[in-house]
């Protein structure tokens, strides 16, 4: 590993960010949907759904924070994309500095930009009546499930950022895990659904994610739904890794 690694790639870091705070639209637009979702399922939809518990909205929080995840991870690819456009990695890699790095400063700032959509996502929640029993230890354990999760797809999105052929291509990729929310607990139990719809709602990795920030939330105890959504977000994060680095060895 190159000496100056972590320097590298604060710079790169503070580059991409730099981007992000000159065009702040991008985080209005990844926060616009999510909480138009929340407002619609709690004031529409939430008198006739039945959840068992009286706070629509502390339900359906941690789907519509997956939403948000999924929502913003699509400009990392579009950020990559254009830079591989522009021939961005090759003037970098020209430079004394480890070659990784720039790849990196896309996914942290993803990591970055994500977060902030969370809390302004959460506080808009709380206006809305989102109450939470949670301690300390509970809302760090939630915060460090949303940060594996936004790393693990943002190395999808590093994927699809640097091998896409139009603008459309990079973004596009994003829509499938939008939908997967909808087809797990996160808006209704499972209980509910058609056997065959439900039997792929609780094995996918959206519903053991969303209920274990659930019952984190609520301050009751998490089983193993959290182990099997740690084992889900590593899994993913890893293996969406290993083809991002090749495919980056491969197109740059």
């Amino acid at each position: 590993m190159n000496k100056h690694f972590f320097s590298d790639m604060g710079v790169m870091l503070g580059r991409s960010m730099r981007h992000i705070l000159r065009s702040p639209d991008t985080i209005i637009t990844v926060t616009i949907m999510p909480i138009a979702f929340m407002l619609l399922f709690v004031y529409v939809f939430g008198g006739a759904i039945q959840t068992g518990t009286d706070n629509y909205v502390n339900y359906l929080m941690p789907g519509i924070l997956l939403i948000a995840i999924a929502s913003g991870i699509s400009y990392t690819a579009y950020r990559l994309f254009m830079d591989m456009q522009r021939g961005i990695f090759e003037r970098f890699h020209s430079m004394p500095i480890a070659r990784s790095t720039v790849l990196w400063g896309h996914v942290l700032t993803s990591l970055v930009s994500n977060a902030i959509s969370v809390v302004v996502i959460i506080l808009v929640a709380l206006i809305m009546g989102f109450r939470s029993s949670a301690g300390i230890l509970s809302w760090l354990a939630v915060a460090g499930i949303l940060a594996l999760f936004t790393l693990a797809l943002t190395w999808i999105a590093a994927i699809a950022g640097l091998s896409a052929k139009s603008v459309d291509g990079a973004s596009a990729f994003s829509y499938p895990l939008l939908f997967l929310p909808f087809i797990s607990s996160a808006f209704v139990p499972t209980e509910s659904m058609p056997s065959g719809v439900r039997a792929f709602a609780e094995n996918q990795p959206v519903t053991s994610i969303v209920e274990s920030i659930r019952m984190l939330l609520s301050g009751q105890p998490v089983g193993n739904d959290i182990w099997v959504a740690l084992a889900w977000c590593i899994g993913i994060m890893l293996l969406a890794y290993f083809f991002a680095m090749r495919t980056y060895k491969k197109r740059v």
